[in-house]
């Protein structure tokens, strides 16, 4: 690493969690050399090696993260990317969440999942972008990606993908409003009835 000041709990990664990210990428010298000289760099890292990640939108990855943390185990590291969350997970869920999903009727017309978007699975063979360990040092460069949950050790916690699973059904009940009564007849008059003597 070079002299400068160490930048990186600006966004909650410490030392060993930009270790941790850079065990991922076959040049770990390389990732971590970068960061030594630009901590606001992105990088793109392997999945499969270290870790699989869940990209779902951000509206729905919010529900789900609420979900782990409030009811459940909480998250492994959490970073934003163009829109989607993506959810850190353990080497192995990827190839494993789609077969659970399916089995749960994910996604099937009248199922309990109806209209939930689809979980984007990345393991062995594929690529994300990691946020950088420092957010930009311009307050007006907004970043493409961002940690929400950042690592901060050579070995962080990751859910598998049966708590992943669980925090995505969660997050869909959540999102469904069910209601007792019937839907209004929108051709029916309406009275007030406080103004009753």
């Amino acid at each position: 690493m070079s002299s400068t000041p160490n930048v990186f709990d600006v966004s909650g990664v410490t030392p060993d969690g930009a270790a941790w990210l850079a065990s991922a990428g076959a040049a770990r010298c390389g990732t971590r050399t970068l960061w030594g000289e630009r901590q606001d760099a992105p990088v793109v890292l392997p999945c499969g090696v270290v870790f699989d990640v869940v990209s779902v939108p951000a509206i729905f990855g919010r529900r789900m993260l609420d979900r782990l943390w409030e009811e459940g185990p909480g998250s492994g590291p959490v970073a934003e990317y163009r829109g989607r969350m993506l959810l850190f997970a353990a080497v192995g869920t990827a190839q494993r969440l789609p077969a659970l999903l399916t089995w749960e009727e994910w996604g099937a017309h009248g199922s309990r999942t109806d209209g939930v978007p689809p979980l984007l699975c990345h393991g062995a063979g594929d690529e994300v972008t990691v946020p950088a360990p420092a957010a930009p040092a311009r307050a007006d460069a907004a970043p493409l990606a961002r940690w929400l949950v950042a690592p901060d050790t050579r070995r962080p916690w990751l859910p598998g993908p049966e708590v992943l699973l669980w925090a995505a059904v969660r997050a869909a009940r959540a999102a469904v409003r069910i209601s007792i009564f019937p839907p209004a007849d929108r051709g029916a008059n309406v009275y007030d009835v406080s103004r009753r003597r």
